[in-house]
């Protein structure tokens, strides 16, 4: 247990006799076992959170793998498509008359307005 044999263990009971007498002993042994008891108890109960916590990080590592194995199937997800469906009709590019927002011509001229002085160098 702690080292503790035999030997040791009646020297201890001795000193204990000694010390607190033959009539507390009984007391004092009942309190012993109790506070043993309750040891223990506060001991199992670490030991089964701590299980609990292996229990929990085994299963984050599972799905872990699982979400792994889960990317490597999307990645190869592109070579099972059934020859079915038709690429060219769902990746097909919009032609120029179909794209929003884009008109014929520009909508405004670039040329500067009468209104503005020319720019002079200076001299």
């Amino acid at each position: 247990m702690f080292g503790i044999g035999f030997p040791e263990l009646l020297l201890i009971l001795a000193i204990a006799l000694i010390v607190v007498g033959p009539n507390k002993l009984p007391d004092l042994a009942r309190a012993l076992g109790r506070g043993l008891a309750e040891f223990r108890k506060a001991t199992n109960e670490i030991k089964q959170t701590f299980d609990q916590d292996e229990t929990v990080q085994e299963l984050k590592k599972e799905f872990r793998t699982a979400q792994t194995h889960m990317s490597l199937e999307r990645l190869t997800a592109p070579e099972e498509i059934p020859s079915s469906v038709s690429t060219e009709k769902t990746a097909r590019p919009l032609a120029a008359d179909e794209i929003p927002g884009e008109t014929e011509g520009p909508s405004e001229q670039s040329t500067p307005s009468s209104d503005t002085p020319p720019h002079s160098t200076g001299s």
